[in-house]
């Protein structure tokens, strides 16, 4: 068994490139997102802007920089994943055969449907005035979302949505690839649903396949109402619970009610 001195280099090279992998795919996510943006601005994205209401400079720092901070946090997380994986207490694989191509695919799903109820439910828990304010108000500060916001955590919530992948890992054997596009997907995902502008067709408002997609109006209302939309990646749980904004799928379709006009600030408390 290696003593603390030897292995203490191999937890660096493991938290560095795990460190490197979070940051990494928080920006190049988050700009790629901007950059899209930018390009397509003219080309029809700015008629699908869903908030009148502009972030500021300094929104965009801030998010970056608790963002940052967020990414550190997931890369202590991967430390605490390789431990448990060198443990044996998690199971993370590398070779393909002993489960196939099947498995790795059904086990990314399953991981993102996990998450999704996860995010759900530590979600709402966050809005509890009791919690708001530690785990939950850095986020709330970004009014107005912009691709940089994705990860503009407090700490606290931070560590809590770090916890879904090794949870997972307890019960789900998972290989690394699938780790890497379950990640991948978090973010792009992620990223989407703080553009600022509807990235989704407005049909998905109507459609019986489609409609259970979170769109980016969903979770854009959620942060200028600090209510509603609590999903992360589909409506199911908001549905269930009664917590989808009454307005919605109205704003998606672009043709709000005229008490809600599309790009509002709709002033609300910050309690669930």
């Amino acid at each position: 068994m290696p003593s603390l001195a030897e292995f203490l280099p191999v937890l660096f090279r493991v938290w560095s490139m795990n460190a490197a992998l979070d940051i990494g795919r928080y920006l190049i996510a988050a700009f790629g997102m901007a950059l899209i943006l930018k390009l397509f601005w003219r080309a029809g994205l700015a008629r699908r802007k869903i908030q009148a209401r502009e972030a500021t400079g300094a929104d965009r720092r801030r998010e970056i920089a608790t963002s940052l901070r967020t990414a550190l946090i997931f890369s202590v997380t991967g430390v605490l994943i390789f431990l448990g994986a060198v443990s044996g207490v998690l199971t993370v694989y590398r070779r393909i055969g002993p489960h196939g191509i099947p498995y790795l695919v059904l086990s990314v799903i399953g991981l993102i449907l996990a998450h999704d109820t996860y995010f759900y439910w530590t979600h709402r828990m966050m809005h509890h005035p009791k919690l708001f304010r530690w785990f939950h108000r850095t986020h709330h500060r970004s009014i107005t979302p912009t691709p940089f916001t994705a990860y503009a955590f407090d700490v606290p919530e931070a560590i809590v949505q770090s916890l879904i992948v090794p949870l997972w890992l307890l019960a789900v054997p998972m290989h690394t690839f699938g780790l890497f596009l379950f990640m991948a997907f978090m973010i792009v995902r992620n990223v989407m649903g703080h553009a600022g502008v509807e990235l989704f067709p407005r049909a998905v408002a109507d459609s019986r396949w489609f409609g259970w997609l979170n769109a980016t109006t969903h979770h854009d209302l959620h942060h200028s109402s600090f209510r509603y939309n609590y999903g992360l990646y589909f409506t199911w749980w908001d549905r269930l619970m009664g917590t989808e904004h009454p307005q919605y799928r109205t704003v998606l379709r672009g043709r709000p009610d005229p008490a809600l006009p599309a790009g509002a600030y709709i002033p609300a408390g910050t309690s669930d």
